[in-house]
């Protein structure tokens, strides 16, 4: 019998907690901390701390399903998906990993016994083909001697990718640090399907497929490319849940398993399509997935690094329920179906469903407008096309001026069999091409300007502000020193210190570090890895490496830091309690002067909600609640209610932080004793920052009074001003505002009748053009808003006619296309508005009838505007 998606994926994790690995649930697909990532693209992401020895883990075995996104930057599938068996925007990656523990004879055996042993995954051992790196001898020992691999089954594979140690069997992290020769093991599909083993000429095709790589991870690669072997030698696996299910369940592509069978089935009935073997439905099956996780991880659609790549899934799968017909938004309908299928796997995705469901219907829309437009421009431009490409002006200006994406266009181009002008449209693109890349700052290798540090400093601070430490190492630019002097800028680490480094949101501490004749203000405190940073510099005489040294932390800013801290905890109570459960931190930070708080919500807050959550806040000030913080296993902390933050990483053991019967959280920042200590919580402002996330920011204790007493004050002076008092002053502003009113209803009645008289005089100046008119103006200091009331007056009184009116107010240029419903099949005011930005820069965009553009360069506007005669006169039969 088949074994299910989901069966596999515990089976895999099963095992592996039978062998005493320890069960590490799914990191963020944003990796935390990594600036060198765009996604979590490989179950090891979440422990390269580990890996480099900048962070420890409590257990030296563990096991996990890691949710992964291979769809920007350097790990791109994106444009694979739907034309092969096998990629994926989205996947799910199975892992076992030994973190100095187990190595090479204990890893490959685990993985043979799971894939061939008959209580596993029971596999034909004669199906199993396995590579090893060309000088890695211990490996294909273990192979062939141990387990008993025939060795024509053995294959070892060389430097094949034009330097040394760049393999296909050598892994590494980055061009410098943890590295190692890897193991690969393929299953072969069967003589029926074309292609050859790993190494041969056939290797392409599609009858060997690697199912599982064991990486070995054994040296050190340092700058020169020596490779140091290293002092607890690791274990780092990956096998695509998606790729061994394929095997188990007996069916060649991935999108004929159960989980894509269930996806693919969904869409079908979604959009009414009939044939299941349709792209399209793989497509849109594969984009729902990646779509979904990401907007739970918390990543929004935009139009820069990680919302720019989501937005671009958003847009294809969109675009492949176009090409079936689809005419109404309908992605978003699959979220039900993708947490039904992904059963225990989605549970975060579960409790988010609604918002995820908001954020794609709201994109959907957006885009479908975009979508119904650029493909009738671009159908337009294709059937008019000579030869097999598309010019780099067309993909540009399809972009730029009407928001059609360029892969949308490549894609277009290539199921038609045609090509685009990439290096035309670069050219074309100049200085805005940055917003067309996917990922622009997420390239460096993880290992450069690393500092290494063997050194573990002891967090005291929660209790103590003033201690007694000693100077382990000190830095300068990255580099270890013995001994900086008065007015030198460092890095200074201590053995213990009562400094708190910034995470979790909170702030670094400052202060001073104090010796006998010296003084090193601290201006910041960060970690890294298992150290505390001190980062200021020297005021007085000299410090060395083994001083003796005070540590004493700025108490004053401590306790306000603390205050928004515990705040910060009731404020995100205060809003699940009121908004609803699906209200869930995507962001905070928290300082001396105000915290600020970002959350998970479809709508902007009305005035009652905010004082709600105001009011509930001060409600739980005024109990003088316990502030109370312990320490326990996460399994316990979780069963006790804790919240976790989804994306956070979390040790074996965890600091827990209970507020009365109101807030149970995990957090390992600094707090109050009790909630009293706030004394006042006052909400500044609440707004989105992007589509289903808000961000309210506050202040507490002092900062909160001065915010009362600072409306108190401003409340008087609008008395003032007003001539009003307390009892009136509403009243008086209810009529200000009316007068305005009714004062601005009199000077636009006015502009009006000028526009219309200006449009009068104007008429006279229109030619004829094969039995239409013409006419085309630059007009001096007419406000830009006026320019479509004088073009629809104009239109009654020509006729038949195009209008083109330009005007400059304060340097910038604005243009308005108007034509009249008896030209709109020959001439299009958006085609024609579209010409003008091509000829003097700009954006613009419209309706047939009537289209505007800004942001014209006022030197090429004459000639742009001279230029209309003649594109009119072509276009009139």
């Amino acid at each position: 019998m088949n074994k299910s998606t989901a069966e596999i994926r515990q089976t895999f994790l099963g095992f592996f907690q039978n062998k005493g690995h320890q069960l590490v649930a799914s990191s963020s697909l944003i990796p935390n901390n990594d600036s060198t990532l765009l996604f979590t693209n490989a179950g090891m992401v979440q422990f390269k701390d580990v890996f480099l020895g900048q962070s420890q883990i409590d257990n030296l075995r563990t096991t996990t399903v890691q949710r992964c996104v291979r769809a920007g930057g350097k790990h791109n599938d994106l444009e694979n998906v739907g034309y092969t068996t096998r990629h994926h925007t989205f996947f799910e990656m199975l892992g076992n990993f030994s973190f100095g523990d187990y190595f090479k004879k204990e890893a490959i055996a685990y993985a043979w016994e799971l894939l061939t042993g008959k209580n596993w995954f029971s596999l034909p051992a004669e199906r199993l083909w396995i590579t090893v790196y060309e000088t890695d001898d211990e490996a294909y020992a273990i192979w062939a001697n141990d387990i008993g691999v025939p060795r024509e089954q053995i294959i070892r594979i060389g430097d094949n990718k034009g330097s040394a140690y760049a393999s296909d069997n050598f892994w590494q992290m980055g061009d410098t640090g943890p590295c190692g020769p890897c193991s690969e093991i393929f299953y072969d599909h069967g003589d029926h399907i074309w292609g050859g083993p790993p190494g041969s000429q056939e290797e392409d095709g599609d009858r060997y497929i690697e199912i599982w790589n064991i990486v070995f991870m054994q040296f050190n690669r340092q700058p020169d490319g020596t490779l140091l072997p290293l002092l607890k030698p690791s274990v780092d696996t990956g096998m695509g849940l998606e790729r061994i299910a394929a095997v188990l369940q007996h069916v060649h592509s991935n999108y004929e398993i159960d989980l894509f069978k269930n996806l693919i089935k969904a869409t079908s009935e979604i959009t009414h399509t009939t044939d299941l073997s349709n792209k399209s439905l793989y497509v849109i099956a594969d984009h729902i997935r990646a779509c979904a996780f990401l907007i739970a991880d918390g990543v929004m659609p935009s139009h820069e690094n990680r919302g720019y790549v989501l937005r671009r899934i958003i847009r294809r799968a969109v675009r492949h329920g176009n090409m079936l017909g689809m005419k109404e938004i309908f992605f978003f309908k699959l979220v039900q179906p993708l947490v039904e299928v992904m059963g225990e796997a989605a549970e975060e995705l579960k409790l988010q469903k609604s918002r995820v469901e908001t954020v794609l219907k709201a994109e959907e829309e957006q885009f479908t407008k975009t979508l119904e437009r650029g493909l009738a421009l671009l159908n337009g431009e294709l059937a008019k096309l000579q030869g097999d490409m598309l010019d780099g002006e067309t993909v540009f200006r399809l972009y730029d001026t009407f928001g059609f994406p360029v892969d949308l266009t490549a894609e277009v181009c290539r199921e038609r069999h045609l090509k685009i002008d990439e290096a035309g449209f670069e050219k074309a693109m100049e200085k805005q091409r940055k917003r067309a890349r996917e990922a622009s700052d997420f390239g460096d290798d993880y290992g450069n300007n690393v500092i290494p540090l063997n050194s573990t400093s002891v967090f005291k601070g929660y209790n103590q502000l003033l201690l007694p430490a000693v100077v382990q190492s000190i830095y300068i630019d990255g580099v270890a020193v013995e001994e900086i002097k008065a007015g030198q800028k460092a890095v200074v680490v201590l053995n213990e210190t009562p400094f708190y480094g910034e995470s979790g949101g909170q702030v670094g501490d400052i202060g001073l570090l104090k010796g006998k004749n010296t003084e090193f203000k601290v201006h910041d405190t960060k970690k890294y890895g298992q150290a505390i940073f001190h980062i200021g510099n020297l005021m007085d005489g000299h410090l060395r490496v083994n001083d003796s040294i005070e540590a004493q932390v700025d108490e004053l800013r401590r306790t306000r830091i603390r205050l928004n801290h515990s705040a910060t905890h009731l404020l995100h109570a205060a809003l699940r309690h009121i908004l609803g459960k699906h209200v869930a931190q995507r962001g905070s930070l928290v300082d001396d002067k105000h915290l600020r708080f970002d959350f998970s919500h479809f709508q902007a807050m009305t005035h009652q909600e905010i004082r709600q959550i105001e009011e509930s806040v001060n409600a739980q000030i005024r109990r003088n609640l316990d502030i109370k913080t312990e320490v326990m296993d996460i399994n316990a902390a979780t069963s006790k209610g804790a919240m976790a933050l989804f994306g956070e990483k979390y040790s074996q053991h965890v600091r827990v932080l209970t507020i009365g019967d109101f807030s149970i959280e995990l957090c390992g920042g600094t707090h109050a004793v009790r909630t009293g200590d706030i004394g006042l919580f006052h909400i500044l402002a609440e707004f989105g920052t992007a589509a289903g996330v808000r961000r309210i920011e506050a202040v507490t204790g002092e900062c909160a009074l001065a915010q009362v007493y600072t409306q108190s004050n401003q409340l008087r002076d609008i008395e003032k001003l007003l001539q009003a008092n307390s009892i009136n002053l509403n009243n008086k502003v209810r009529w200000l505002v009316d007068h305005i009113r009714v004062l601005e209803k009199e000077l636009q009645q006015r502009r009006d009748q000028q526009a219309i008289q200006e449009s009068t005089s104007l008429s006279s100046k229109a030619i004829n053009i094969k039995g239409a008119k013409l006419l085309v103006n630059d007009l001096i200091n007419v406000e830009s808003k006026m320019l479509r009331i004088m073009v629809e007056n104009l239109k009654n009184q020509l006729g038949s006619a195009v209008i083109v009116l330009a005007t400059v107010t304060e340097d910038k240029v604005s243009v308005i296309v108007g034509v009249t419903k008896d030209l709109t099949d020959r001439i299009k005011a958006c085609d024609l508005i579209a010409e003008l930005v091509r000829r003097a820069g700009g954006k613009g965009g419209g309706r047939p009838d009537i289209a505007q553009a800004g942001g014209i360069n006022a030197q090429a506007l004459k000639e742009a505007l001279a230029s209309v005669e003649n594109w009119v006169n072509s276009r009139l039969s």
